[in-house]
Formats: C-alpha cells, sequence, structure tokens
C-alpha cells in the first residue's frame, strides 16, 4: 500500500548544475527539508542550508519522501531502483539513461509501488513552446506537413568553471553525447506531434572538441502520423541558437531564440502574425515551474506532465538515432 507523503523531506542525488538548480529552487519552497547526496567535497556553503551526504545508504537513512536524481546519465536507473525500492516518488533528469538496461525492472516497481515520476525536461514548461503546441492543437496552420528544429551551442561554454572535457555531456562513458544529453528538443516533437516510427541520423564526434561522445547530429524523423521531422544539434556553434519551423497546409509556425517570438505566416493572407513575444525571458521559471507540477502532481496522486513511460519512449527513439547513423541506414524505432 502506497505511504501517505508529506512531501517534508526531499533527497537529491547529484549536485551537478542542475542539481543545484533544483536544491536552489527547492529552498525557495517553505517548509522542505533538503537532503543531497553528492561526491563533491565543495559543500560547505550548502551544509547550511541542506544535509549532505556521500552515499546513498546514508541518505536513506534521513527517510526521505521525494527523490530527485540528477547525478550522470549512466547511473539515473541504478539510483532509481535504489530510491523506488523504498517508495519514493521520483523527479528523474533527462534522459532516463543511456541504455535499456534495468529499466523493466525498474518500471515494474513503480507500477508495483504507484510510485509518480516526471522526467526533467524543462522545454515543456517553456512559455513559446506550450504556445507552439496550442496552436498545433488548435490547427492554426492546417495539417503538419513537416517540423525543423535546430539546437546550437559551445560546450565549453555551458560551465566555464569547470573542464568541460570531464564532464559527463562530453563523456560516451558517463551516457553523454549530444543526442542523449541535447533529448530535449526530441521530447517536445514527441509531445507536440506524437510518437515517431522511424529514424535516420549521421551522428558523431566532427569537431576539434575534447569529448569522447558524438557532438553532432542530424537527424530525419518520420512521424506515425506522416509528419517528416529534422533535428540539427551540436556542441560547437557559438553563438548559441535554437530554431522552430513548422510547416502546415495553411501556412507557417516560426520561433528563435534571438527574437523568443512564437509567430504564424498566413497562406491567405500573406502576412505574419506574433502570437507570443517574451521580452525579459526569466530562464529559470520553467524549472520552478516542473518543480511545482510534480509536487502537485504528488500531493494529489496525479500522473505528471512528463511521465517515465514517456522518458523510456524517447530514450528508444535517441537510441535509434545512434544505431541508424551506425548501421547507416533508416532505422525503425
Amino acid at each position: 500500500m502506497k505511504r501517505t507523503i508529506s512531501m517534508k523531506k526531499i533527497l537529491i542525488v547529484g549536485y551537478g548544475s542542475i542539481g543545484k538548480r533544483h536544491v536552489e529552487n527547492l529552498l525557495s519552497i517553505p517548509n522542505l527539508e533538503i537532503i543531497v547526496c553528492t561526491k563533491r567535497n565543495d559543500v560547505n556553503k550548502l551544509k547550511k542550508h541542506a544535509k549532505v551526504y556521500h552515499t546513498i545508504r546514508q541518505s536513506l537513512k534521513e527517510n526521505p519522501d521525494l527523490g530527485f536524481i540528477t547525478n550522470e546519465t549512466s547511473l539515473h536507473i541504478p539510483t532509481a531502483m535504489k530510491l523506488a525500492s523504498q517508495g519514493m516518488d521520483l523527479f528523474i533528469e533527462k534522459p532516463l539513461s543511456n541504455s535499456t538496461k534495468g529499466i523493466s525492472d525498474f518500471t515494474k516497481t513503480v507500477n508495483k509501488k504507484r510510485i509518480i515520476t516526471q522526467m526533467g525536461c524543462n522545454m515543456r514548461f517553456d512559455p513559446c513552446i506550450k504556445k507552439i503546441k496550442s496552436l498545433v492543437q488548435k490547427k492554426a496552420i492546417g495539417k503538419i506537413i513537416s517540423v525543423q528544429v535546430e539546437n546550437s551551442s559551445y560546450l565549453p561554454d555551458w560551465h566555464p568553471y569547470e573542464n568541460y572535457s570531464k564532464g559527463y555531456a562530453a563523456r560516451d562513458d558517463l551516457g553523454g553525447g549530444i543526442v542523449l544529453t541535447m533529448i530535449h528538443d526530441l521530447d517536445y516533437l514527441f509531445w507536440i506531434f506524437g510518437d515517431i516510427k522511424e529514424v535516420f541520423s549521421i551522428t558523431g564526434k566532427f569537431s576539434d572538441l575534447k569529448v569522447s561522445a558524438d557532438d553532432t547530429s542530424a537527424i530525419l524523423l518520420k512521424f506515425k502520423n506522416n509528419i517528416i521531422g529534422q533535428i540539427y544539434l551540436d556542441y560547437h556553434q557559438r553563438p548559441s541558437f535554437r530554431e522552430i519551423k513548422i510547416k502546415g497546409t495553411k501556412g507557417s509556425i516560426h520561433w528563435n531564440s534571438d527574437e523568443n517570438k512564437v509567430r504564424v505566416f498566413d497562406l491567405r493572407k500573406k502576412i505574419w502574425s506574433i502570437k507570443l513575444a517574451i521580452k525579459n525571458n526569466q530562464r529559470n521559471k520553467m524549472y520552478v515551474d516542473e518543480i511545482n507540477h510534480f509536487l502537485q502532481c504528488v500531493k494529489l496522486r496525479k500522473p505528471t506532465i512528463n511521465p517515465i513511460q514517456d522518458g523510456i519512449r524517447t530514450l528508444e527513439i535517441s537510441l535509434g538515432i545512434k544505431k541508424s547513423s551506425n548501421l547507416k541506414r533508416m532505422v525503425r524505432t
């Protein structure tokens, strides 16, 4: 029987950049006790606000109610199993893993113990992405024919205070690489347009960056509803840039990170109209909103916007993208 959740104690496993962000956001919520499990030793300031341990076994002695899994991708499933076995509801940072190993047993535990799960894909909480989804659902540009996405940035700029080559995003052995680390774009396309049946890609290390994982990926997608998708991802572009173009029978939808405006082109009127413009983008709000959504779903015992079933599916598609590049052919997912 599922125990009653008090939502007083939250365990965060992993204290890298995203772990730190979640801890800071959780500390702003009243009546929460924060427990952090980390291998790091530079945590003296953190100890003023949270209990800090270096092993999961020590952390679980605090009897936490909820778990945030924010460690290296390759450790997500082993960590999730330890927490799920205690009946803890789980927020798991994207991607779910770097392989399907252990996922079946983890899913059985989640179902048996009725655990509430949420994947940490913050782009589902971005106001422009949400607006685009709404426009597609309302058929603002008719039947969708195709969608093109670009997501480019420069990996050493992500955390300039650290050696980028040692971080998980750069290392294949820790589950890094552009396809898995930047699964955000695949995730929101999956959320907006539905499941994907076939993929083709050219993926690999093409830049001069000191990474052991893929740093560039050009991807073709065929959705089950026959929409054609294109995704371009890389770690080696300055300045960083994101863009979405959606083409339908009655017009187009466009957004990019420079302007941060969702625009619609009406084929009949032959004009662009702005449907949403974000002038002072507060990036952290996405992360605050996703945490609040998770906590509310835990309180109400209802499924989240992005449960592990979605995380499993987008992981399967991502692994299909990497497989396609290795086999040099289209792969069914």
